[in-house]
């Protein structure tokens, strides 16, 4: 067992004698806490994250400073935020954000100091995760302590993911409990109890499911995502829009336009599938699409979607709910400026969804004025 012992003088006024005398402290001339903590197990057991959790004032912080500074990046404002990694390809750059849960493009393009709060937490995390030197363990203070709850689960999970891909260590401090089951750390150590490193099964466990409501809405509900799809903010006004939230926060949309072919008349494609940036890197994208997949195979359409997104795309390609058409993987040439305005000239993910039909959810294509409440789905 060690102790972190945090001493301070006091300059003795009458405040201070004043406040001494009401509460009979007897030494009036300095401050003294005592942080336990012990970490004696913490090099034989295998681990890439560590969780230093307990309530403000416990001694968290003094207990991370242990294993090192505490990095606080300054973000260039002047240039874009993609622009500030500059020591990374601007390929593994976007890589980066993407596996960090920031895939919104637009964001990459926008200053630091314009971004939100949840955007700017992901953005210096990922920042400090990159430019660690190897072998070195990562310190994250203050994890998750400026975002809304449901956002800091999301940011967990995507965070743990990342850091077990890649096989680094990490340990983070926080005052909040509800990251646990998301974070899954493999140890946690909380000042408050003794600050004795203690193992967890949270991996064994896997995260808490997550319930989405979803309806049907008209085209101006559009306007709250347009600003985070990467090619471009409009959509056509014909579309099927489907909301997703979570705990009655938006958290995603899909607009799904008609596509009719030679083979099918019934055929459909995803125009647009927009998760908030504060949402992404916990998988909702690609279940939200399965789902409006299967929906869609219950009444014989034929749904297809393209993305150049390199999450959505690649989690496509190595699953069995999407197969691959002809084009995928390839650039089209063959844009027509009447018929294919936005059509992509460049390498794109190209899919046909070939998964099971969903019951229960045709209410959901029925004309706007018929839809009046939501639906309530498990999606994982």
């Amino acid at each position: 067992m060690k102790n972190i012992k945090l001493e301070s003088k006091i300059n003795v006024d009458e405040y201070t004698n004043y406040v001494c005398e009401s509460f009979d402290i007897m030494d009036r001339d300095k401050s003294e806490v005592i942080i336990p903590f012990n970490f004696k197990r913490i090099n034989t057991i295998e681990w890439n994250i560590g969780a230093i959790i307990g309530g403000s004032g416990s001694g968290k912080t003094s207990i991370l400073k242990t294993f090192g500074q505490i990095q606080q990046p300054k973000f260039d404002n002047s240039k874009a935020l993609i622009s500030n990694f500059d020591w990374l390809t601007p390929k593994d750059a976007t890589m980066l954000l993407t596996s960090m849960g920031l895939s919104s493009v637009p964001c990459w393009l926008r200053p630091f100091n314009t971004l939100s709060n949840g955007e700017q937490y992901r953005a210096t995390m990922a920042y400090i995760i990159a430019s660690a030197k190897q072998g070195e363990v990562i310190l994250i203070d203050e994890f998750t302590s400026v975002v809304d709850r449901d956002v800091a689960k999301s940011m967990s999970y995507a965070l743990q993911k990342y850091i077990r891909l890649h096989n680094i260590q990490i340990i983070i401090a926080s005052c909040h409990y509800d990251i646990l089951e998301w974070l899954m750390p493999n140890w946690v150590c909380n000042p408050q109890k003794g600050g004795v490193l203690e193992e967890c099964d949270y991996l064994r466990q896997g995260r808490p499911q997550i319930q989405l409501s979803v309806s049907r809405v008209t085209s101006q509900t559009w306007d709250l995502f347009k600003a985070h799809h990467y090619m471009t903010s409009s959509v056509n006004k014909s579309c099927t829009f489907l909301l997703f939230e979570w705990n009655e926060k938006p958290v995603a949309i899909v607009a799904v336009i008609a596509t009719p072919r030679n083979n099918n008349p019934n055929g459909k494609a995803i125009s647009r599938v927009v998760v908030l940036p504060d949402y992404q890197g916990i998988g909702i994208g690609s279940k939200v699409c399965n789902f409006i997949g299967g929906i869609y195979r219950n009444e014989n359409c034929d749904l297809y979607i393209k993305t150049v997104n390199p999450a959505l795309g690649e989690y496509f390609n190595k699953g069995n709910m999407w197969g691959p058409t002809a084009h995928n993987g390839k650039t089209r040439m063959d844009r027509n400026e009447r018929y294919y305005p936005n059509r992509l000239e460049r390498q794109s993910y190209c899919h046909k969804y070939v998964g099971r039909s969903i019951t229960e959810y045709d209410h959901l294509l029925w004309g706007i004025n018929s839809m009046r409440t939501k639906s309530q789905l498990k999606l994982f």
